[in-house]
C-alpha cells in the first residue's frame, strides 16, 4: 500500500452517526470543514484497516503529518488540507492532534480506566469541534463545552461499536476497570448477546456519557452562529437520545442507530430546543430594571 487511497474503506460523510457540514452550516463555511473530514476519514480509515500491518499503518500517518506540514509530495491528502487551511487562515494543530489519536489507534489496543479514555477523546473527538469553531470564528472559551459534547459523542460510537471493534480489529474502548468492576473481561464482546455483566458496564458507561452531555447543554446557546449553534443542538438532541438508549439497550444483539425518521424528529427537537432559548434570552433583556418603573 502507497498511498491513504489503498486505505480507503468507501465511507464519506453521510455515512456517519452525526451531522457532518449539514445545510445548517454556512454555505461559505462547508468547503473547509468537508476538506478536514475528508482528511480525517483518509486517517481514520488508515488506523482502521484490517489487513495492512502496524508499519505499513505508521508509515502512511506519518506520510500524511509531512505533507500537512509542508512536505510537497508527500501525500495528497496533506497537501490538500494544508492549502485550504492556508487559504482560510487556519491552523494544523487540530489535524495533528487527531493524527496522535490514529497513531493510538494502531499502537493502542485497550483502555485501563475512564481516564485513560478521555484522553484519548482529548485527541480523537475534541479537535473535530474545535476546528469547527475555528472556521467559524468562535471563541476558545467554548472549547470546554465542545469537548464534553465531542467526547460523549466518541464514547457513544464506541459503545455502539463495541463488539464490531473487538471482532474485527481486536480494539476495545470500554475500560478494563469498568468490565473487571462487574466481574467480566473482554471476551464477552464475542458473544452473539452482551451478558448481565456486560450489560451492567455499558448501562454505567452511559449513564457516565450522559454527564458528559450535560455539561454540554448549555453550548449551543453560547455559540455566536446561529447556523451552528442549531447544528450543535441537533447533535446534542441525537446524542442524548442514543446515550439514553444505550442505557437500556444490549448494542450486541439490539438496535441502537436512530431510523431516519426517528432522527428527523429528534434534529428538529433540538433546533427547537435552541430557538426557545433565543426567545427565552430575548425576553430576559426586555425585562425592565427595577429602577427603569415607572411609579
Amino acid at each position: 500500500m502507497t498511498g491513504a487511497a489503498d486505505f480507503a474503506s468507501g465511507k464519506g460523510h453521510r455515512d456517519e452517526n452525526f451531522p457532518v457540514a449539514s445545510r445548517l452550516v454556512r454555505p461559505e463555511l462547508r468547503p473547509p470543514i468537508l476538506a478536514f473530514y475528508r482528511f480525517v476519514r483518509a486517517a481514520d480509515d488508515v488506523a482502521d484497516h484490517a489487513r495492512a500491518s502496524p508499519e505499513e499503518k505508521l508509515e502512511q500517518l506519518a506520510r500524511m503529518e509531512a505533507g500537512l506540514r509542508g512536505q510537497a509530495g508527500a501525500s495528497p491528502e496533506g497537501d490538500s488540507l494544508r492549502v485550504i487551511l492556508q487559504t482560510h487562515g487556519l491552523t494544523d494543530r487540530h489535524a495533528l492532534d487527531l493524527l496522535e489519536a490514529f497513531r493510538r489507534d494502531v499502537t493502542k489496543r485497550r483502555y485501563a480506566d475512564w481516564a485513560e479514555l478521555m484522553d484519548y477523546c482529548r485527541y480523537s473527538a475534541a479537535p473535530v469541534g474545535r476546528f469547527v469553531l475555528d472556521v467559524h470564528g468562535e471563541s476558545a472559551t467554548l472549547w470546554p463545552a465542545n469537548d464534553a459534547l465531542c467526547s460523549a459523542l466518541q464514547v457513544i460510537n464506541h459503545l455502539q461499536d463495541c463488539a464490531k471493534d473487538y471482532r474485527s480489529i481486536d480494539r476495545v474502548y470500554i475500560p478494563l476497570d469498568a468490565l473487571e468492576a462487574n466481574g467480566t473481561g473482554v471476551e464477552a464482546l464475542a458473544a452473539s448477546q452482551a451478558s448481565p455483566a456486560l450489560r451492567k458496564t455499558i448501562e454505567q458507561l452511559a449513564r457516565r456519557t450522559q454527564m458528559l452531555l450535560e455539561q454540554s447543554r448549555p453550548f449551543a446557546g453560547d455559540i455566536a452562529d446561529r447556523r451552528l449553534a442549531l447544528e450543535v443542538g441537533v447533535i446534542q438532541a441525537l446524542a442524548e437520545s442514543l446515550a439514553a438508549r444505550l442505557a437500556r439497550r444490549d448494542p450486541l444483539s439490539q438496535r441502537v442507530h436512530h431510523h431516519p425518521v426517528e432522527a428527523a424528529g429528534l434534529a428538529l427537537r433540538g433546533g427547537l430546543g435552541v430557538v426557545a432559548g433565543w426567545f427565552a434570552r430575548i425576553g430576559r433583556h426586555k425585562q425592565p430594571r427595577l429602577g427603569d418603573r415607572q411609579g
